[in-house]
């Protein structure tokens, strides 16, 4: 399980970029921001106490363990691609992969220990959900303008990371169906993405 969370991102982006293609602007700067943001967290440890299975589990999936992960390499793509950080076009979703490579390495490393299914192989799988499905939405957004769109585009970005994150809450807590149902909802955009080739 300690494998399929060091090498199932690079792989799931080797996949993506020969099905999708997609710009590599930005790609040295998502390895080394990504490398120093595993590090310091590797050495800080936790920013939210998890207690047990209520509230607290769930924002510290949300914030440490799941969608904040994702999150912090979108909004650092979109504060390079505003200031013009890029020598070309972004792509969300190819930054947020390669951002989380090192991270998926360093929290392999960590959770070893723990051989823990929910950490090694369900967060890894949320991790490229969210990069995906969150990039898809974006793209969607910023292509096929429209206000219907934007509204629609905006809802998903903010339910998709409450969607991962109550996904792991859900198994962590042996509520096995709502977890798979969350899991799936999350994978929708990031399947179909790959089917429109675009995201």
């Amino acid at each position: 399980m300690s494998f399929f969370c060091l090498l199932w991102i690079p792989l799931f982006y080797l996949l993506r970029r020969s099905l999708v293609g997609g710009g590599s602007s930005g790609g040295v700067w998502a390895l080394l921001l990504g490398s120093i943001t595993a590090i310091i967290q590797f050495f800080l440890g936790d920013l939210v106490n998890p207690g047990g299975f209520g509230f607290s589990r769930w924002l510290f999936g949300f914030i440490d363990i799941v969608s904040l992960t994702v999150l912090i390499p979108v909004i650092i793509c979109f504060l390079m691609l505003l200031f013009r950080g890029f020598s070309g076009d972004a792509d969300f979703a190819n930054f947020a992969l390669l951002w989380l490579i090192p991270v998926g390495a360093l929290r392999a490393l960590s959770w070893s220990s723990l051989n823990d299914p929910i950490l090694l192989i369900l967060v890894p799988l949320l991790w490229a959900a969210l990069a995906v499905g969150i990039s898809f939405f974006i793209n969607w957004m910023t292509e096929s303008f429209r206000w219907y769109i934007a509204i629609v585009s905006i809802l998903c970005i903010l339910i998709l990371p409450l969607a991962a994150a109550t996904s792991y809450w859900a198994f962590f807590s042996h509520q096995t169906f709502l977890g798979f149902v969350l899991l799936i909802v999350t994978f929708i955009p990031l399947v179909i993405s790959l089917v429109l080739r675009r995201g």
